[in-house]
């Protein structure tokens, strides 16, 4: 008799203890989250301190898109490792072109 109470008193208290160790997994790693965006909120509030300077603004044009104010001269500086990639972009593939072949080619480029 006493195994069976003790088995009810189990099978009583096991389903809310279960459920109690479940929801406590799920607010931890809800509070954690909570961490985690909050540090995002923190970040993009800075962000938007940055932002919202008219130099700042200004230097962001200037770097991204480019800008320059009326009156200044503005000037492309090409690097030595950027000059390979617009040489292979400029130089048309002679395989892919498919206009015959490659003495064809030479002869339209010599007669005209």
């Amino acid at each position: 008799m006493l195994a069976i109470v003790v088995c009810a008193l189990a099978f009583t208290v096991a389903v809310p203890l279960r459920t109690y160790l479940a929801q406590r997994a799920e607010v931890t790693e809800q509070e954690q989250r909570q961490a985690q965006l909050q540090h995002d909120v923190a970040l993009l509030e800075q962000r938007k301190a940055a932002v919202s300077d008219p130099a700042q603004v200004e230097a962001e044009a200037r770097r991204r898109l480019r800008y320059v104010m009326p009156g200044e001269t503005p000037y492309m500086v090409q690097l030595p490792e950027d000059a390979p990639k617009a040489a292979e972009e400029a130089r048309p593939d002679p395989v892919s072109s498919g206009d015959g072949a490659w003495y064809q080619q030479l002869w339209s480029t010599v007669g005209g």
